[in-house]
């Protein structure tokens, strides 16, 4: 069990934590919520020791490992696989099929294990990354936003992963669906103090207003209090008589104190401004395709007619031209063939993955809005301001020491400033905390204009998607439904294929050898069904055992214990015998195996 008691920081003269508490208990796997610049990843820092706190300190079981998730990027090995392998710890160096399955997870295939790391993306080597921290299997995993780098397909991975996590699990996301989804505690920083309940970030909200609420009514009502009592000591103060009495109500005021009223805390509330439209197409996209070399296309004959009131939700795995899609409808590329014909009267609003690059660091946030919008007053543009949560001074803070997230904020503000009835949106969520992204949606649902947005957060897919635009494998395609629907319908094709790589089909001459290929093939699929089998049993036990600290007697959780122990003995001969099997088959010459 980690403990942190009586802990106190602050930076620049502002308090970030007033002598806060917590216990992670074992098993327990818990979402830390709070506003940006609350201090989650300082609180993560801690843990660490990479910041010392000014009071207090955090105690940590000898032999305790932490693994924690970090942005920086040095690779030593040159692949993938073996990079990955670093991870593992000492009495598992031999098991690399555990590198092997984390990396197919985050979406690596098998032909990228061998290459270099120096060769992907930023988001792919943060991706490497993380699997090199899963595959350390430490007693605490901290996760910082771990699914910005991540598509569709590895967030779904990610989430069966972590559900089935045994150790404790510390984790920041603004993807509150995901994070409901694996947790079993929410932790949040709120008012400089922290606050843990079990249960999913709904009740934590939730439970946070009431007491509030609760707060203030109890305020309100001492202040009455206090105001009766200073009128009678007023009114006979100068009374003999009373002076007992006096003397008695002046002693309990001073008992009772007084209640601070709570400062209110700033919301992004915002409403996107909006442009009226008649007619019932925006837009119309008509056989387009793009590629930005020869080579490789990304987008081939894609047609799709955007109507006024449309929501459509652009999904697919990263690199496959999600974004370049939306670039080219907002005309910052030219297509290679077919056409992007927009209304004469269809304003666009673009956040793209750039638009924090175009902000001019030199700039006050006052001064990027008035600049974009010079007819504007004083009092629009700090309007404007406050709506984006720069009240007061903050408004006049320097683009240059913002933040990710405010830099996002900012640029969101610049598409408020400007009247639009078509909003396209390339993950805007990515550098926003929990209730913005709930603000967020509530905008986007009052927006009366079409809204074309990329992301890979399910919650907004399910809430929003009326119409799909789906990069699937070698693909895209438009889908007419809800994301529901395609789930139901059509699924992702990554999630349908095997774990393992398959053998090309070959024909065989000799049939013996041919029917050796079937066997092990079956035996194969038969173990992969057994292996997914622990695994979810695995997942199960794992939530009951999280559930159960604190509630159930010692046997029980020792049962429990054992029983997880079982299952995850039972997962790892299985994979075991599947390498077994596979090394088996590629013995077999090509021409035998099915």
């Amino acid at each position: 069990m980690l403990q942190a008691n009586d802990l106190s920081l602050s930076f620049c003269g502002q308090q970030l934590f007033d002598e806060i508490s917590f216990n992670i208990h074992s098993g327990e796997r818990i979402g830390l919520v709070g506003r940006n610049g609350s201090g989650k990843t300082t609180l993560f820092k801690l843990i660490t020791g990479e910041v010392q706190p000014d009071e207090g300190r955090i105690i940590v079981p000898k032999n305790y490992t932490v693994g924690y998730l970090k942005q920086h990027l040095k690779f030593t090995q040159p692949t993938v696989l073996l990079e990955a392998c670093l991870g593992l710890r000492e009495d598992d160096k031999h098991e690399i099929w555990k590198a092997e399955k984390i990396l197919h997870g985050l979406g690596f295939s098998i032909e990228e294990f061998q290459r270099s790391p120096a060769e992907f993306s930023g988001g792919f080597q943060v991706r490497l990354n993380l699997a090199k921290v899963l595959l350390a299997d430490p007693h605490l995993l901290l996760l910082d936003e771990p699914t910005n780098y991540l598509d569709i397909v590895s967030i779904r991975w990610l989430t069966r992963f972590l559900q089935r996590w045994p150790n404790e699990l510390l984790l920041i996301t603004h993807n509150r669906d995901f994070m409901n989804s694996v947790t079993t505690h929410t932790m949040g920083i709120h008012r400089q103090k922290i606050k843990k309940i079990e249960g999913d970030t709904i009740k934590f909200f939730d439970q946070i207003a009431v007491e509030e609420e609760v707060y203030e009514k109890t305020r309100q009502k001492e202040n009455k209090k206090r105001e009766d009592a200073m009128e009678f000591i007023n009114r006979f103060r100068a009374l003999a008589a009373r002076a007992s009495l006096v003397q008695s109500r002046i002693k309990a005021l001073e008992r009772m104190g007084e209640k601070e009223e709570l400062r209110k805390v700033m919301d992004l509330d915002f409403r996107f401004n909006s442009m009226e439209f008649e007619a019932q197409y925006l837009m119309s996209v008509k056989d387009l395709s793009f590629g930005y070399t020869k080579d490789r296309t990304l987008i081939k004959d894609l047609s799709i007619a955007i109507g006024s009131k449309d929501r459509i939700c652009v999904v697919g795995k990263n690199g496959k031209g999600k974004s370049t899609l939306l670039r080219l409808l907002a005309g910052e590329l030219e297509p290679k063939q077919g056409e992007v014909a927009k209304h004469p009267r269809c304003e666009m609003g673009y956040f793209g993955q750039t638009n924090i690059e175009r902000l001019n660091p030199g700039n006050t946030i006052e001064e990027e809005f008035s600049k974009l919008r010079p007819d504007l007053n004083y009092t629009a543009i700090r309007r404007t301001c406050g709506a984006m949560m720069f009240g007061g001074d903050n408004a006049l803070k320097k683009i240059s020491v913002l933040s990710g997230g405010e830099k996002s904020r900012v640029s969101l503000g610049k598409i408020l400033l400007s009247p639009t009835n078509m909003l396209l949106l390339d993950e805007p969520t990515n550098h926003l905390d929990v209730e913005s992204c709930d603000s967020m949606i509530a905008a986007l649902d009052e927006f009366p204009g079409a809204v074309i947005i990329v992301t890979h957060d399910e919650m907004f897919l399910h809430h929003l998607a009326d119409r799909l635009i789906v990069f699937n494998e070698d693909r895209v395609f438009v889908f007419e439904g809800t994301y529901q629907d395609f789930l139901d319908r059509v699924g992702w094709e990554e999630e349908a294929r095997a774990k393992k790589p398959k053998k090309e089909k070959k024909a065989s001459k000799e049939k013996k050898k041919q029917n050796k290929s079937k066997a092990l093939h079956e035996k194969i699929a038969r173990v992969e069904k057994h292996i997914d089998d622990e695994e979810t049993a695995l997942g199960t036990v794992s939530l009951r055992l999280a559930g159960s600290y604190g509630k159930a007697r010692s046997e029980e959780i020792t049962a429990l214990q054992a029983e997880l122990n079982q299952h995850q003995q039972a997962v790892d001969q299985g994979y075991n015998e599947l390498e077994g099997l596979i090394a088996e088959l590629d013995g077999l010459p090509s021409t035998f195996v099915l």
